[in-house]
């Protein structure tokens, strides 16, 4: 309606909102995802997300309520029923996300071996990764994210100008699995996830690849904060 019909302008003030920075770390398993993603995050006061952890907390709740895991249909129909609750929290200095099912994280039972098997059918079962998708991106409501995985630069925000891919030889990966005290075959790991179906592991369009097969942790980060910080600044 015009000035003239009996209208009036209200004056508007145009601005833009910030949006939460997401660091992307993908990588092989055993590549140091998790050490260093907290490492960055702690020393940008970013949080934390392991992506990982959501998937096997969803492989401990099958297990659980004795669901096939091995099982496409059941385990996407125990997908649409569970109702966890997404929340952030702070220990030891480093803010993380959690998904808690009926207020409660399994912290001990998602890292068990029994876990750790189911967790590799769950998560190739595409109703799954839909969700878990929908979930990781609404992670953004707690702030600047440093998310490591699989797919997060490929899938789950494509459109992050901080991707990052880490790397190891698989003899190396293999030792370092071993020191862990756990007995896993990465070359088998690798292969199921490059090719399952859905957002299978890839190096990102744009991401920096770090081979961190000759470097230590502390190394590893300080090149993963220097490229960040220097990416900070430019933008």
């Amino acid at each position: 309606m015009s000035p003239a019909a009996g209208g009036r302008i209200l004056e508007t003030t145009s601005f833009i909102l910030k949006q939460p920075i997401v660091i992307a770390i993908d990588g092989t398993s055993a590549s140091g995802k998790s050490t260093n993603s907290k490492r960055v995050a702690k020393a940008l006061g970013y949080v934390y997300v392991d992506t990982g952890a959501m998937y096997r907390t969803l492989a401990w709740y099958c297990l659980k309520h004795k669901v096939d895991v091995q099982d496409a249909r059941a385990v996407a129909a125990a997908c649409r029923r569970w109702k966890p609750d997404l929340c952030c929290v702070e220990e030891d200095g480093l803010r993380r996300v959690r998904l808690l099912v009926d207020s409660y994280f399994p912290e001990k039972e998602i890292r068990t071996p029994e876990t750790a098997a189911a967790v590799s059918h769950v998560a190739t079962v595409s109703k799954v990764r839909d969700w878990m998708k929908r979930t990781q991106r609404d992670c953004i409501q707690f702030g600047d994210l440093v998310m490591e995985g699989r797919d997060i630069g490929t899938n789950v925000f494509p459109e992050t100008d901080f991707k990052f891919y880490l790397d190891a030889h698989l003899e190396e990966r293999t030792k370092r699995r071993t020191a862990d005290g756990v007995n896993e075959n990465l070359a088998a790991r690798d292969q199921r996830d490059s090719q399952r179906a859905t957002a299978p592991l890839m190096i990102a369009l744009g991401a920096k690849v770090i081979n961190n097969s000759s470097l230590t942790s502390d190394q590893t980060s300080e090149l993963l904060l220097s490229e960040i910080r220097l990416r900070l600044g430019g933008a």
